[in-house]
């Protein structure tokens, strides 16, 4: 039993800082690693920061952009192929500073491990969302180059995305987004570069990505796109796998620290975990592939396993039953487990159970006082990660404190809450995902 403050977090990716690899492409280094520094969306660092808001009022709204996250992941009894494109949640958890063309435009887009696609808001663009920095225009850029249709990353959008400028052969892409947001454009190769001239940059070989020149929807003013880091072939991670080798970490410090130190995120032989207390689970190929699948095979409130029933089939787990996410907060669960979960966390936690007055989180206690709350594992397939309360319970409310995992109709996600405090690391090339249990304020 542990006795802990409480913090939930969402996150927004700005780059601050960066290693000194002068350069990623043909001419690089064969696994050079950079990382970069990660602010907390509603950090005072942040450019999103809103101090009439409370820590409740953040809670909440982080709850929110969760459930509409989430929604977007259709059950398991709807045909495969109706997935909708890619996640973007309501205004974007995460944002990355990069700047984009020859000679430099700055841009900041949405950072997101549930998408594939580049993509920016470009000039001539009708209709665009507005958005708080210029938008970039193609036709000033000398390092711009139109994807033409038939070429290999064309032909990696799915049929129903892509479609052929009849008079100019330019690979045209129509992405729309769970939550209603849309994106149609051209796709296109361009420089990025990550860093200022004054910081020394990281540029990145020409990549691939989309000139959006017809957006709407939810997207937050201050983005100005999205960058993909999903696991498909047009993601940058992707993109970028033989210079990264496939890898990638980060470390979520928690909400309490925020104000003083920033979260990491990091690239190539920067990213590798290595040392005690490494465990690593493998990452289940399915479709689409863009997301990190994982297999649970139980989890444990203190000393009390219990199996994870989703998707039993004659007695055996199947397999990638849940995403690793981090632009999802809040981790979803199978409804009928969650029940037992539910039932055995109440005999296992010495509180009031009190109902949450705005009826978002199922399980909540009244937190007067210092609550001894339980150690909770989660068994992935040889990988065992014990979740301290702050990766599990937040104070939801003057004198509420709440579980942060919840029910759920549809595939299981493993939030960023759950996350905080460990160095998570990913290997597209071995198919793993690890966890450290890590002081994030000092990695």
């Amino acid at each position: 039993m542990a006795t802990t403050s409480f913090g939930f977090v969402t996150i927004v990716i700005c780059f601050i800082s960066l290693s000194p690899f002068p350069l990623l492409g043909a001419a690089a280094s064969p696994d050079p690693g950079f990382s970069l520094d990660l602010i907390h969306r509603d950090s005072p660092l942040s450019p999103l920061y809103n101090p009439n808001h409370t820590d409740f009022d953040r809670l909440r709204n982080a709850f929110s952009r969760s459930i509409s996250r989430v929604n977007v992941f259709k059950t398991k009894a709807v045909d495969i192929n109706s997935f909708q494109n890619d996640l973007v949640p309501n205004g974007g958890e995460y944002f990355m500073k990069m700047s984009i063309g020859t000679p430099l435009v700055e841009v900041i887009v949405i950072a997101d491990t549930g998408s594939d696609l580049t993509w920016v808001q470009c000039l001539p663009c009708d209709p665009c969302y507005r958005q708080k920095y210029p938008l970039f225009d193609p036709s000033r850029s000398s390092s711009y180059r139109h994807m033409l249709c038939g070429s290999r990353f064309c032909n990696a959008l799915d049929v129903s995305e892509q479609a052929c400028a009849m008079d100019t052969n330019i690979c045209e892409y129509h992405y729309s987004y769970g939550d209603k947001s849309y994106t149609n454009g051209n796709l296109a190769t361009e420089k990025f570069t990550i860093g200022s001239t004054s910081s020394r940059p990281v540029h990145l070989s020409p990549i691939v990505f989309g000139c959006g020149t017809g957006n709407g929807g939810t997207f937050d003013e201050l983005g100005s796109g999205i960058v993909g880091l999903g696991g498909g072939a047009l993601s940058l991670v992707s993109q970028l796998s033989s210079i990264i080798k496939g890898k990638f970490s980060y470390c979520l410090v928690p909400l309490s620290e925020q104000s003083n130190v920033t979260s990491k995120i990091k690239f190539g032989t920067d990213s590798v975990i290595s040392g005690l207390h490494v465990v690593s689970t493998p990452l289940v190929s399915k479709h689409p592939d863009t997301y990190y699948y994982v297999t649970l095979e139980a989890v444990s409130v203190g000393n009390k396993r219990l199996p994870y029933t989703n998707g039993l089939l004659n007695g055996n787990v199947e397999e990638g039953n849940v995403i690793i996410d981090s632009g999802t907060t809040l981790t979803f669960l199978d409804s009928e487990f969650f029940t037992e979960l539910e039932r055995v966390l109440e005999e296992t936690v010495k509180a009031e159970r009190v109902s949450d007055p705005r009826g978002l989180f199922s399980v909540c206690f009244r937190s007067a006082g210092d609550i001894d709350l339980p150690v909770i594992a989660v068994h992935f397939t040889d990988a065992d990660v014990k979740l301290q309360p702050l990766n599990t319970f937040v104070e939801a409310d003057e004198d509420l404190l709440c579980f942060t995992m919840i029910s759920s109709n549809q595939i299981g996600i493993f939030g960023n809450l759950a996350q905080m405090d460990f160095l998570v690391g990913y290997d597209l090339e071995k198919r793993t995902v690890s966890f450290k249990p890590t002081d994030c304020t000092k990695h």
